[in-house]
């Protein structure tokens, strides 16, 4: 690193910490979180948006989960953009919010349709102002089980869809590969689950697998849309809907930034917030890790994550009330950045490592790290493991994340072997755990800012997800790697300290608004 480059981030350092009263989150006081954005109005001051093309004015996809016209560039080893890059990177938006909630409605038929047609028209506002893209805002309303088991008990009007008299959960969609592999009906919607590897941080007590009715994803290159986005939403005013949640989290952060040259938000936000170890991060890194995340061969392609996209994975192809709906999985982890750039994994050449697969030595590249994985078959994978006693990060999931043979979707799309399905929304963040919550004490809630991750997956199936994720931890189905899950060996799993999990269902754009409320009577 350059002496120009130390002196500018010291320089840096030092201006944005005069700004602490921007580090300061708010534990107890909801408005007050909902009018502020602490650090992350720093943002918008210093990031250059992304240069994206115009977009034309087509209706929002159905697919409530897909950013549109979210950019594609070719980056070099560095991450950054350039004519000779032969990398495929995607852009997020610079911003993400998820404001999650249990709801403020009677469990009754008329108060329930009476909040979704209030729901729907506030969404339908806030898409009549602002585009569902990155330049705009892009909304995802999702919906937990206690949703459906408190509220929607049993449908009382026969439909095109159900059957009058239809009990919770029989209305959900039906995960059908899972259920022929386990004897029984299993859904796709699950009960989040912890994993091998889950381990709060000391004294932080056990994961906490959560209970909200719902949660909204927000996302754009402005704050100040966002912020638009939650009033409307959360807000108490005259046409916002507020009045039917009790918000239980804000979770704030960003991803991105330093794809076209520019200093990145990670390093730019950690050194703001004096996070320890925060002088390792590239400078042009996309997240905290150095790593690129939003590799385009890394994201499901098109609606492949909807949950009937691919044949025989649910019921809902070809007319379920779901269909074009997907499923998320939502989760706050702590990234120990010490521990990852100074003390298990201090050269370049052990963090590719660590990310990717044992074996690897490229060359290093300055800045952010956008490498393409070479994909590893389960076998691979042992053998990884026998000859170097470990295994990497995006190796051990690349067999169980991607289509196994070629497939043809029931939309006609063929995928060749090895397309990835699900598709990450994670970005990196300062909450401790989160900018607001209605529990500080149950969430460990903390002003000091922390290098954390709120980690975002949309597929088919929450059964798709758990197959990935145990992959991660070296659990497959027919084999258990012999490596401690949360050894320096295991991949990245040493530095992520694992304390929010939940699962929701994402249904279509069409159905977003307290899905199921019509037919209750």
């Amino acid at each position: 690193m350059t002496d120009n480059n130390e002196n500018e981030r010291a320089e840096q350092s030092r201006g944005n910490l005069s700004r602490r009263r921007l580090l300061q989150g708010t534990a107890g006081t909801f408005g007050a979180a909902l009018a502020s954005a602490g650090i992350y109005e720093m943002i918008d001051s210093f990031a250059k948006p992304p240069d994206r093309s115009a977009v034309a004015d087509n209706p929002p996809v159905q697919e409530q989960y897909i950013l549109q016209n979210e950019q594609v560039v070719m980056v070099n080893g560095s991450g950054v953009k350039s004519s000779n890059g032969t990398i495929a990177v995607r852009v997020p938006a610079l911003h993400d919010h998820v404001i999650t909630a249990r709801l403020n409605v009677p469990a009754k038929a008329k108060a329930l349709q009476e909040a979704q047609h209030h729901l729907e028209s506030a969404l339908l506002a806030l898409e009549h102002q602002f585009s569902p893209t990155p330049t705009g805002v892009a909304t995802t309303v999702a919906w937990g089980l206690p949703y459906f088991h408190h509220y929607i008990p049993t449908l009382g009007k026969t439909s095109g869809f159900f059957k009058a008299g239809t009990r919770y959960p029989a209305y959900l969609p039906v995960d059908l590969m899972t259920s022929k592999s386990e004897g029984h009906t299993v859904y796709a919607l699950q009960e989040s689950r912890t994993f091998p590897s889950d381990q709060p941080p000391p004294g932080f007590g056990p994961v906490r697998l959560e209970q909200n009715d719902v949660a909204v994803l927000l996302r754009s290159d402005s704050l100040a849309n966002i912020k638009e986005a939650q009033k409307a939403l959360f807000g108490t005013g005259n046409n916002q809907a507020g009045s039917l949640f009790k918000v239980t989290s804000i979770r704030q952060g960003f991803s991105g930034g330093g794809f076209y040259g520019q200093q990145g938000l990670p390093s730019k936000l950690a050194l703001a917030a004096n996070i320890p170890g925060a002088q390792s991060i590239p400078r042009q890194a996309q997240g905290f890790l150095g790593f690129a995340t939003t590799l385009d061969s890394n994201m499901g392609p098109g609606n492949i994550a909807n949950l009937e996209t691919l044949p025989g994975l649910t019921d809902q192809w070809p007319n379920g009330y779901f269909k074009q709906g997907s499923t998320m999985h939502l989760s706050h982890l702590f990234q120990d950045l010490v521990t990852w750039y100074e003390r298990n994994f201090p050269q370049y050449a052990d963090r590719v490592q660590a990310m990717l697969q044992p074996g690897l030595s490229p060359a290093p590249a300055p800045g952010t790290l956008a490498l393409q994985p070479p994909g590893q078959s389960e076998a691979e994978v042992a053998q990884g493991v026998q000859r170097y006693h470990a295994y990497g990060h995006t190796g051990s999931m690349s067999n169980v994340d991607s289509t196994t043979s070629p497939t043809t979707s029931n939309y006609g799309k063929a995928y060749p072997a090895g397309t990835t399905i699900p598709v990450r929304g994670d970005f990196d963040t300062l909450d401790n755990p989160f900018h607001y919550t209605s529990d500080p004490t149950a969430d460990h809630y903390s002003k000091k800012p922390a290098a954390g991750l709120h980690f975002i997956s949309f597929q088919p199936t929450i059964a798709s997800f758990n197959l990935v994720r145990l992959s991660m931890d070296g659990h497959y189905p027919d084999m258990t790697l012999p490596i401690a899950p949360r050894s320096p060996h295991a991949g990245i799993n040493s530095v992520l300290h694992t304390t929010h999990r939940q699962n929701y269902l994402v249904p279509p754009r069409r159905h977003r608004s307290f899905p199921l409320a019509e037919f209750l009577v």
